[in-house]
């Protein structure tokens, strides 16, 4: 049976929730009083209670002049990165986690708090590449995926597996003494495919995702690096059979190809504001003008359904030609 809940605290403009889908809430007026008859019956109901054709006097109960206008948005998911960043999960050793400071959140909490559908809030949990831990849906802490992840590469390398076949079982009895079984299970998860041959758990490894996050380790710690040199670094840094490319780093880094040397520096999506104006506010104010490729990987999240890059940019940017090329550029004055 389907079900409608209101969410938002008092800050926040609320929203209403299906199990799949979330829509902002408008008051309308309407010049037709509508009139609230306890056990009113529709007209198809009446169709199809053919014996009662008698006319009924009903007591009115009240009436209204306006309603609530419903309009399909965009969840309101920012904020669930937010409050699970608040305490990362550093692993089972880690001081930090056996104290009581930070809050944790079961998906109950994170229903009460986030301004999105359930099925649009458990999707984001696997998109963040979340893990439920003792009952409360945690992050990793970055270093300490990185860990995992190195564990699990270097495991591969050492017993020369194909990346498209990596054994579950035997990764939980090689690695199972050096971390949880559960964090070597999640980190498959996270950075591969799980299928069934024959019987046994494997997991074929997604090359685009392992070389993304280690290109965050690189960038994560340098203000800026000439792009050449972080080429070459970052294609050592990789297991042995994967290959970099820059297309893998959309809405992760940017590169910087007016400078000279040309260089590349970090800058996530995730980390830029969820607001429209707001987003296109901070990207104009880190660079003037963006090409459509630049811009689109910072952009096409805000996309509403059936709304396209091209319709956002004609609706927060203006266009004009540069060598050749077309750019973009605010629309008002950037502070």
């Amino acid at each position: 049976m389907g079900y409608l809940v209101i969410r938002g605290e008092k800050h926040e403009q609320a929203v209403l929730c299906s199990k799949d889908k979330t829509y902002d809430m408008k008051i309308a007026d309407t010049s037709n009083m509508l009139l609230f008859i306890p056990g009113c019956k529709t007209p198809e109901q009446l169709k199809a209670d053919q014996a009662s054709c008698n006319v009924i006097h009903s007591q009115i109960a009240g009436f209204s002049n306006n309603y609530w206008e419903l309009r399909r948005c965009r969840p309101k998911l920012k904020k669930l990165r937010k409050l699970l960043m608040e305490d990362p999960y550093e692993g089972p050793d880690s001081r930090k986690d056996q104290t009581l400071t930070f809050s944790k959140y079961t998906t109950e909490d994170l229903l009460s708090l986030i301004q999105a559908s359930e099925e649009e809030i458990l999707h984001q949990l696997q998109v963040i590449d979340a893990c439920e831990i003792e009952g409360f849906w945690r992050i990793l802490e970055f270093d300490y995926e990185m860990k995992l992840l190195n564990h699990v590469t270097q495991l591969i390398d050492s017993e020369s597996w194909s990346l498209s076949k990596v054994p579950l079982r035997t990764c939980l009895e090689e690695l199972g003494s050096l971390e949880p079984r559960e964090m070597i299970e999640h980190t498959l998860l996270s950075y591969g495919r799980k299928y069934i041959d024959d019987g046994e758990v494997y997991f074929e490894m997604h090359e685009d995702k392992i070389c993304r996050a280690i290109a965050q380790m690189l960038l994560q710690n340098a203000v800026k690096f000439n792009l050449s040199e972080f080429h070459e670094v970052w294609q050592q840094s990789v297991p042995e059979g994967m290959t970099t490319r820059l297309d893998q780093l959309k809405g992760l880094a940017l590169v910087d190809k007016s400078s000279r040397p040309e260089t590349i520096f970090l800058l996530k999506v995730e980390d830029l504001p969820e607001d429209n104006q707001e987003r296109f506010n901070s990207l104009f104010s880190i660079r003037e003008k963006w090409t459509e490729e630049d811009i689109t990987p910072y952009i096409q999240d805000l996309c509403a359904e059936k709304q396209t890059v091209g319709a956002l940019l004609t609706k927060y940017a203006r266009s004009s030609v540069q060598n050749g090329v077309k750019v973009y550029n605010s629309r008002r004055p950037i502070s």
